[in-house]
Formats: C-alpha cells, sequence, structure tokens
C-alpha cells in the first residue's frame, strides 16, 4: 500500500526503541520487557474478563530435558529465546514456526562447573544481532536475521581445562557496550568479576573486579579493591579466589549512564573455617553501580556483612519512580535472596527502607538508617549445625519478580524454606564440590542417622528447630507495596516449587509452577482467575506480546536450576512427564496445551556382581557424596539415578569418569580430582546401593 512503513529488519532495538517501550506494547524488548526490567506488560487484550478463554496457541520442542530459566525476547513478530549452555532460538511468533537455530559448540566438560544446571537466563537483542553467553565463557554476537556468528569472544579472565567459570546470566546493553559476568563462586579459584566489551567488535573495554586478589601477589590491581582487602581476614584462603561472582542481576540506567551488577558469595561460604574472624568481605553480596564508560565504581551497597549462608545478592533489579516523603526518588529494588525487600536510590545507593517478606532468622533485624544488619550469633553453624532461615536457595531467588509502575505494586515468587548448614572441614565429610566446606540440607533430606556414616554425630531437626517457623518448604506468590515496604496480600501455592512472575496492565499476574500449571491471578487481589495445565514443569517467567491485534503469551517450561541435585517432587510434571523442554504460546480461544505422555518407572537394571569390601564401599560413599552428589540423585530427577546404570554404562563407567566419554552430553571428566582407585571405590559404592534398592 503507498506510503505503508518498510518492516524494520529483524532485531531491530535501540535505545530510541527501548526508552519510549510503553508505547509499543506489543514488543518484550528485554528479558524483563523494558529498561526497567519490570516483567510487566501493558497489553491488555488478556485481562480478568477474557482470561477464561485463554488456550493452546503453538508450541516448540527444544529437545532438551535440562533447566530452562530464560524469558523470551520478541521484537516485530520474531521471538528469541536460549536454552541450555547457550543454544539461541530464533522462531515466529504467531505460528512458533523455527527461522534459525544458533549452537555456541561448546565443550560439554564445561557442565561440570554449572553449581545448578546448564542453564542460561536470557539474550541481549541490539540493531539487528543477539547477544548470549554461552556457559563456557564465551559471548557470541549473531545476526538476528540469518543466525550467522559475526564474532565471539573470550570473557573469562583465565581459561583452563580445570577453570569453574561458567556464563548463565542475561548479557545487558549500556550505551555502546555489552556487559556481562559468570558464574562459579561455589568453587575454587573463581575471582567474581564483570565485563564490558564494544557492540561492533567485541573488543574488551573494562574489567571490574569485586573481590581482592591475593594480597601475596602485591598492591590490589584496581584502586576499589585497597579499601576491599582490608575487610577481609588477613587469614584467607586466597588460592579460593574469593568469589563475589556476578552470575545474573544486571541492570542499566540510560539517564544515569550507571550500571548495577549484584554480586554472589563469598569463597569459601564459612568465613570463620580454622578460626578465622571474618569480616565484611567487600564487595561480596553487594549491589554496585558503576559508571558504563570506565566501568569505576560509583557506589556500593552490601546487603549481607560477612554472609556465611549463600546469600547472593545476584536477584533482578528492577527500576522505578516512587513517590515518597521525601519526594519523587529514582530507585532501584530488589527482593533478595536473604528474605529482605531493598529500596536504595539508584543515583547515590542511599538506603531508603527494607522489610523482610519471608521468614529469616539469620539477621535480629537491620539498621533504620543504614540498612546494615545486626547478624545473629545463633545461626553461626562454625562450631555446630545450624538451622537458617531462609535456605540457601533463597526466599526469593534467580526467578525475576514482577512489578506494575501504574500500580506501584512488586509481585514477588517467595519460598518460606530453611535448611541445616554444616561445618565440615572437621568432619569426614570434607569438601563437597559445589559447596565448600557448608553443605546444606533441607529438613526433608535432613536424617541424623543416614547421614551419619559421612558427617558423624548431628543433632535431632527438632533440636535445631525449637520456636522457629514452620519447617517444612512452602510457596507463595506475594504482592508488595515498595513505598510502604509492606504486604499486600499472598497466596499459596500448590506446589512451594514455583517459576518466575509477570505482571499485565489486563491486571493479571502469570507464573508457573512445577506441577505443570500456569496459575493466572487478579493482580488486585490474588484470586486465582485461571489454571492452565502445560504438562511441563516451569521456572522461567512469563512475558507477553502482540502480532497482528492478538495477544500471546509464552513462556519456556522445563525443570531443573538449583534443584537439579534432588529428585523431582512427587506431583511434579517433571516426573509424570519426563521434563521434555518446550517454548509453549497461548492466545485467547485457543484448546487445551498438548501434554507429553506420561511416563512410568522403568524397571532397575539388573546391578553387575558386587565387587567392593567394606573400607572400599565406604570410600566410595564419601567420594560420590563429595563430587557426584550435587547432580546425580538417588531417585527420579533430571539427571542419571547412577543406582540404574545399565550394563554398556557399567562397562563403560571409567572411560566416562576418567576420560570424559560423555563429555558431550555435559558429563565432565574427573580425573583431576580422582584415581582409578577413587572410581573403582565409587563404582563399587553404587552397585552396592544398586543391591539394596532391588533387594525386596
Amino acid at each position: 500500500m503507498p506510503g505503508a512503513a518498510a518492516p524494520r529488519p529483524a532485531g531491530s532495538v535501540d535505545r530510541a526503541r527501548l526508552d519510549n517501550a510503553a508505547h509499543e506494547p506489543d514488543e518484550w524488548f528485554t528479558t524483563g520487557r523494558d529498561a526497567a526490567g519490570s516483567y510487566h506488560s501493558p497489553l491488555t487484550q488478556i485481562n480478568a474478563q477474557s482470561v477464561s478463554r485463554l488456550g493452546f496457541a503453538w508450541d516448540y520442542k527444544l529437545g532438551t530435558h535440562r533447566g530452562l530459566e530464560a524469558t523470551p525476547i520478541a521484537v516485530d513478530g520474531g521471538l528469541y529465546a536460549v536454552g541450555n549452555f547457550g543454544r539461541v532460538y530464533a522462531l515466529d511468533g504467531a505460528t512458533g514456526k523455527e527461522r534459525w537455530v544458533y549452537d555456541p559448540q561448546i565443550d560439554g566438560q564445561w557442565g561440570r562447573y554449572a553449581c545448578c544446571d546448564a542453564v542460561n537466563r536470557g539474550v541481549a537483542v541490539w540493531k539487528g544481532r543477539v547477544y548470549v553467553a554461552a556457559l563456557d565463557g564465551y559471548l557470541h554476537a549473531i545476526d538476528a536475521a540469518t543466525g550467522q556468528r559475526d564474532w565471539k569472544v573470550d570473557t573469562l579472565p583465565a581459561r583452563g581445562p580445570r577453570t569453574p567459570y561458567t556464563s548463565t546470566g542475561a548479557p545487558v546493553v549500556a550505551g555502546n557496550l555489552i556487559i556481562i559476568g559468570a558464574g562459579g563462586g561455589d568453587f575454587r579459584g573463581v575471582r567474581g568479576y564483570v565485563a564490558a566489551f564494544d557492540l561492533e567488535t567485541g573488543a574488551e573495554r573494562w574489567r571490574f573486579y569485586t573481590v581482592p586478589r591475593n594480597p601475596a601477589l602485591g598492591a590490589q590491581d584496581q584502586p576499589h579493591l585497597v579499601r576491599a582487602v582490608e575487610s577481609w581476614d588477613a587469614r584467607h584462603r586466597w588460592e579460593t579466589g574469593a568469589g563475589g561472582a556476578v552470575w545474573d542481576g544486571i541492570a542499566y540506567d540510560a539517564s544515569l549512564n550507571l550500571v548495577y551488577i549484584g554480586t554472589g558469595n563469598a569463597s569459601p561460604y564459612d568465613i570463620k573455617e580454622d578460626g578465622r574472624t571474618g569480616g565484611d568481605d567487600l564487595y561480596t553480596d553487594c549491589i554496585l553501580a558503576l559508571h558504563a564508560d570506565s566501568g569505576e565504581l560509583a557506589w556500593h551497597f552490601q546487603v549481607v556483612p560477612g554472609d556465611m549462608w549463600d546469600f547472593d545478592s545476584t536477584q533482578k533489579m528492577i527500576l522505578a519512580d516512587l513517590d515518597l516523603a521525601q519526594g519523587t526518588r529514582k530507585v532501584l529494588m530488589q527482593a533478595s535472596k536473604n528474605g529482605f525487600f531493598y529500596v536504595l536510590d539508584r543515583a547515590t545507593g542511599a538506603f531508603i527502607s527494607a522489610n523482610h517478606f519471608a521468614s529469616v532468622n539469620w539477621t535480629k533485624g537491620l539498621d533504620p538508617q543504614t540498612g546494615r544488619p545486626l547478624l545473629n550469633p545463633a545461626v553461626d553453624y562454625s562450631g555446630a549445625p545450624k538451622l537458617v532461615f531462609p535456605w540457601e536457595g533463597g526466599a526469593h531467588g534467580w526467578q525475576p519478580m514482577a512489578y506494575d509502575p501504574a500500580a506501584k505494586r512488586a509481585y514477588i515468587p517467595v519460598q518460606e524454606a530453611s535448611n541445616v548448614i554444616i561445618e565440615t572441614s572437621r568432619r569426614k565429610a570434607g569438601l563437597v564440590e559445589g559447596q565448600f566446606t557448608s553443605p546444606a540440607f533441607l529438613p526433608d533430606a535432613y536424617d541424623p542417622q543416614a547421614l551419619a556414616s559421612l558427617y558423624g554425630s548431628l543433632p535431632a531437626l527438632t533440636a535445631l528447630g525449637k520456636g522457629l517457623p514452620a519447617l517444612h518448604r512452602r510457596g507463595f506468590l506475594r504482592a508488595w507495596d515498595p513505598v510502604q515496604n509492606r504486604l499486600l496480600w499472598e497466596v499459596p501455592t500448590e506446589s512451594g516449587w514455583d517459576g518466575g512472575v509477570m505482571s499485565s496492565a489486563g491486571g493479571l499476574v502469570f507464573q508457573g509452577d512445577v506441577a505443570g500449571m500456569l496459575n493466572i491471578y487478579a493482580a488486585d487481589t490474588g484470586t486465582r482467575l485461571k489454571r492452565i495445565d502445560l504438562g511441563s514443569s516451569v521456572m522461567a517467567a512469563p512475558m507477553s506480546y502482540a502480532i497482528g491485534g492478538v495477544q500471546y503469551v509464552a513462556l519456556m517450561a522445563g525443570y531443573g536450576g538449583g534443584d537439579m541435585g534432588m529428585p523431582f517432587p512427587e506431583g511434579s510434571a517433571a516426573r509424570r512427564f519426563g521434563n521434555e523442554g518446550r517454548i509453549i504460546a497461548l492466545r485467547l480461544d485457543g484448546g487445551a496445551v498438548p501434554r507429553p505422555a506420561e511416563i512410568s518407572a522403568a524397571p532397575l537394571p539388573q546391578p553387575p556382581p558386587r565387587i567392593g569390601t567394606g573400607t572400599q564401599l565406604a570410600a566410595g560413599e564419601l567420594l560420590y557424596n563429595r563430587y557426584c552428589s550435587r547432580c546425580h540423585v538417588f531417585g527420579p530427577g533430571m539427571l542419571t539415578d547412577l543406582r540404574r546404570l545399565t550394563a554398556d554404562k557399567h562397562a563403560q563407567f571409567y572411560s566416562i569418569v576418567l576420560e570424559g566419554a560423555l563429555s558431550p552430553l555435559g558429563m565432565g571428566r574427573f580425573d583431576d580430582v580422582l584415581s582409578r582407585a577413587d572410581a573403582e571405590a565409587i563404582h563399587a559404592y553404587l552397585i552396592d546401593e544398586s543391591w539394596k534398592e532391588s533387594a525386596p
């Protein structure tokens, strides 16, 4: 038609469009939709009156059974999503038809160092390119129209066959730069950082380290670390790398030209091991603002000084303007893993307010002027096991919360849960890979008698939990007023294992769960208006977009993540239907969502003859607990129950464990920490456990 605007090239997101996202309600430009990271859609076609008609539009099978955590991006009719290891998918948003798939072709060895599965939390789309950080730490720039790679750059500060860094977070565009960090703070040797790369060429522009380097190497290599090193115990084990990983939770304010990052735990968790006194450990568990052009520190706010409980501050941050008693303030909001909802001035870092949105006992309270916590010595586990609220997965983990800027209301996926933390440097179990010397057990998994062979004498759960809230894990969706910093309403979630949240101008809040349901609530009251059976467990946050006047709601479905080392929960879709990864899209007047075929438990394979002695079996149990149990559980889970190995896998056992025969599938080799005799002990232990499982 004469005068019609030419269609935009694929992936045409720029600063003007992003800053005016409210005027393009059909699009979802970033993982959080807009520059504020709100996870809020302005679309209203699907609303409280019409939501009863919401049903199936299309699905796309990803060919994976691993965890999926990303929220897709929708631009001009195209959908861009990322799955395991950093594999990117471009689809037609109206039909789900594949446009292209990009495989970063990483070595599966890197799966060994993914603390919480080979997940990825999102891509960035900018000026015709899709940017993704693959699990192995390479940043890829991909042509949005063709799926061909424009460039690839190594983001890691060090690389080798046993480097425990991994990239699982979503990169963020800041001016002419693309910003990314890396995970790995649960392993030895990781020093937290965030780095900036040129959008056009991939050239590194700056790198910011979050924790000091070993003082034995000389003066600190960056100015802000001169102050930081004074806050660390002088006897800290610097060979551990010190942690402070930036594995998620990056944001950018173009008006202030500030990049915001959240940092993770110190390494090791137990900063008081071997009689050390600990310290604040700057800049772990912090929210930091960096000048985007230079990477220099603008301000910091330490959420948990002296953290011993794995309370990373890497949760998604939402930028907003709030009308407060002091006037309108540009704020940054975070529902932190530690159980508190923080409101900070994002220009200065000044503490405005905080209040707990979940049960906590790690602190006796916060200083009302500074927000600094008064740590509770009763949960210092360096001398004896302690029950801690919240658990190490957090009162709010990586799963995004949503924020409605019109209603000034946040919606938080909350877990009310505790765990027993055991200091193990003086116990037989010793190091547990991925947890240093501080393994944590949910109450359901804490059995002093069953754990005695590894951890010795342990107190009863009843003694640890005396006077504390209910110990069993429960889920809630909570609506929160960030101005008054108080609860507005809450609804218990049926599974207690729930995904991220999206809100909409249609007056709705959307959240998936591990039972395989998409739950849709009234935003003002929390009344559940609709429940859709997806047949797939959900961790990721939904999103919404429109094409041709039709509004869609889409999400990635697949269970895993931080719970990969636990059996699939009873009643979960992952247990019933096999955890087939999918992107699922819904629209009004759609039908029922097709479910994968229901599975039944396969019979236990005939174990080979027992081969172990009593001493060897005991050694095998210890080594299995140390190096295998983080991923492989006894029971139906995401990865193989090693008691159920088939005859061919028993025959390949040593080539798998010591030589990396299954490395392409993400099973790394362990010959750096296990000898042949060690592997034989593990094998003997697993065979013995197989016979126990098969006994009538």
